[in-house]
């Protein structure tokens, strides 16, 4: 090749590697985010991964989902059921996403999930069955297919009650899971045929296995996370290995409903407590109860001065049991404020009945709305929410009143 012929082949190869860089820099400009795909450049510098896709900031006045509609962040879901009524007390169902305004401390927050008030519900239904005698066991039974009755044919009830498990010479109280989660409805009366009475109450532990061994699974498509606790209890724990500052954590980080109907039982309790230990009719408080008293009411105590229940008056005996039932409604009431459920009050076994149709009433009518907070911060702060309805005049609201941030 002469000397004239090699600068024109060089020439002719530098035209063609800037027409090539050329090209692949238009071709690049073209293309939409989708299309280009980040390179991995290999050699003396290494591999290069693509950078991470940052999620966007919601927007607290996003457009509307729509109740299939699932907008998901980097964040913790917020679940609000609410109950919405006009002037005269009756409930308005037909509801759309668009109709409610959800704030937060005073600022506005998109709505991501939404469920109507048809859509269906997984309730674990909790029945207290300590110290019940066997006609309280027909009117439990009773109560409870009532209220399984009046539930709508999509929605799913799992079952918990108590029962009495021999370790070898002592007899201790369990939590049994009579069915999981079903819509079969006979197969639950089946499972209510299976409650007795046992001789202890780890209410404390019955609602801690709701958590984690009722609601382990994620939600189903066709609830849309409206899960609920439904409980007949009085509340008071006897022997549970947890308590209620760790169940209360775990319940509503887990976006659970608590409802909880009140049996009043403490005066039949106290009328035990008073006779005297050698008698077969007495009821004694046990360690675990004594205990909690002692850390909630008289701290400065010596733990030696509880320690033995026949040891105590009738008098200390009835200002503890008394005090146990102050704390246990407000640890009921407190659970239902926290998620955004109710109490219900029943007098007996024989009015559990009604309170059980205004829970099932109740559910029937809800609807769940979810958003995800546009406040970051992991301060283990209170925040308020509050909502609003669109389009009726008058609009009476029942909502979760507010949350825990997480706390890290």
């Amino acid at each position: 090749m002469t000397d004239e012929q090699s600068k024109s082949y060089v020439a002719l190869v530098a035209v063609l590697s800037l027409v090539w860089f050329l090209g692949a820099c238009l071709d690049v400009a073209g293309q939409t985010p989708t299309q280009a795909q980040p390179q991995r450049r290999s050699g003396l510098m290494g591999s290069m991964p693509p950078p991470p896709v940052m999620a966007s900031k919601p927007s607290p006045r996003g457009e509307e989902v729509g109740e299939n509609d699932v907008v998901r962040v980097d964040t913790h879901l917020i679940t609000v059921p609410v109950v919405v009524r006009d002037q005269q007390g009756r409930h308005v169902t037909g509801l759309t996403a668009s109709a409610f305004q959800l704030y937060e401390d005073g600022l506005p927050q998109r709505v991501a999930t939404f469920a109507t008030s048809d859509t269906p519900f997984e309730i674990a239904l909790f029945l207290d069955t300590s110290g019940s005698t066997s006609a309280d066991i027909a009117l439990i039974r009773g109560a409870a297919n009532a209220f399984i009755e009046s539930l709508r044919p999509g929605d799913r009830v799992a079952i918990l009650s108590f029962t009495t498990a021999e370790d070898g010479r002592e007899k201790l109280a369990t939590v049994a899971v009579q069915s999981y989660l079903t819509a079969d409805r006979q197969a639950l009366r089946e499972a209510l045929q299976n409650i007795r009475a046992s001789n202890g109450t780890p209410y404390y532990d019955a609602v801690e296995r709701t958590v984690r061994d009722i609601f382990h699974d994620p939600p189903t498509p066709e609830s849309r996370g409206r899960r609920a606790l439904v409980a007949l209890t009085d509340g008071v724990d006897s022997s549970s290995l947890t308590d209620f500052g760790s169940i209360r954590k775990h319940f509503v980080e887990a976006g659970l409903l608590a409802y909880f109907i009140e049996i009043d039982t403490e005066d039949y309790v106290e009328d035990r407590l008073l006779v005297d230990c050698n008698d077969d009719r007495t009821l004694r408080l046990s360690h675990a109860q004594l205990e909690r008293y002692r850390r909630n009411f008289d701290p400065r105590a010596d733990a030696a001065d509880y320690a033995d229940f026949c040891r105590l008056g009738s008098f200390e005996r009835m200002a503890i049991n008394r005090s146990l039932y102050k704390l246990a409604r407000w640890e009921m009431g407190q659970l239902a404020s926290d998620t955004g459920g109710r109490t219900f009050q029943a007098t007996g076994l024989d009015a559990a009945r009604d309170a059980f149709a205004e829970v099932a009433a109740e559910i029937g009518r809800q609807y769940s709305i979810g958003y995800y907070s546009t406040n970051p911060a992991t301060d283990g702060r209170f925040r308020k929410i509050s909502v609003d309805v669109r389009g009726i005049t008058g609009a009476l609201v029942s909502a979760r009143e507010g949350y825990k941030a997480i706390q890290r």
